[in-house]
């Protein structure tokens, strides 16, 4: 496993297990699969409703918990500062856990500066060992990351080699924040996994398209989560570790790049609306 050392000095995996819309019924076999497999980044949100599956398989797995990074995210409903202080201890709750390694507000919506005022606090209380964001595009990023007393250690965005994010990570990297991916198979869309130049290169190394869309992904700096709820894909995808892209493939993987996003944007006025009406 590669890690990366967030600006507080915290060492976070590369590679995470996702449970994005795995079912709650389902999340607790899922997450004992992933660690059995080798994971040990576990990353959850409140409006995944399975923060208690992720709980019950961390409590029944035999890894101590200081070997295991736990990330969650406080909803668009919880936000503001008394909203999201109470919320993260339900968190806490939930995945019976003393502390969390990194809290992110989900989205950039509603009172998200009360929001990050509660989890500053309890980042100094050790509730919390790192704090960020997640969804933030640049504006919104530099607004709060200049105000704010404790810098983002993390920005979760979209990322894949489709949207590969780049002038994001640009200014991410002067403000001294980790990138992460979600959807880092931009969940099949646009081809990726039969993809022709992915499949190409991929074969050179005896790989999937899945594993050198990952392989780049990592060789970029980019910390990834992938979800799948079968535990061989869970294999595929923790096996990328034992090769290397050459600085050619690399190349070609980036010019794939279509800067725009595969599923929505947070500068559309409809989008913002859909958002607007699920937290209500």
């Amino acid at each position: 496993m590669d890690y990366t050392t967030l600006n507080n000095g915290v060492k976070m995996p590369m590679l995470g297990y996702g449970v994005y819309q795995v079912d709650p019924a389902e999340c607790e076999r899922c997450v004992l699969d992933a660690i059995q497999v080798g994971y040990r980044s576990i990353d959850t949100a409140q409006a995944y409703g399975n923060e208690e599956g992720v709980g019950n398989a961390v409590a029944k797995c035999g890894v101590p918990r200081e070997e295991l990074f736990l990330t969650t995210k406080v909803w668009i409903t919880n936000a503001g500062y008394e909203k999201a202080k109470a919320s993260i201890n339900e968190s806490l709750r939930k995945l019976k856990s003393d502390y969390i390694d990194l809290l992110l507000i989900h989205q950039p919506f509603n009172d998200y500066y009360g929001t990050y005022r509660a989890m500053e606090e309890a980042y100094k209380a050790g509730k919390v060992r790192a704090i960020g964001v997640s969804n933030f595009y640049p504006d919104r990023f530099i607004d709060l990351a200049t105000f704010c007393e404790v810098k983002p250690a993390v920005n979760q965005v979209e990322t894949h080699v489709f949207q590969q994010q780049k002038k994001a990570r640009e200014i991410l990297k002067k403000y001294g924040t980790q990138i992460e991916s979600w959807g880092p198979f931009a969940e099949g869309k646009n081809g990726l996994f039969t993809n022709e130049t992915l499949r190409e290169i991929g074969g050179k190394y005896e790989k999937t398209a899945a594993q050198t869309a990952l392989r780049f992904l990592l060789q970029s700096g980019v910390v990834v989560i992938p979800k799948s709820t079968h535990k061989q894909r869970m294999e595929e995808n923790f096996q990328v570790f034992d090769f290397s892209l050459s600085e050619e493939d690399m190349a070609r993987i980036s010019a794939l790049d279509r800067e725009e996003s595969a599923f929505f944007s947070h500068y559309d006025p409809d989008t913002v609306e859909w958002f607007m009406s699920i937290a209500k």
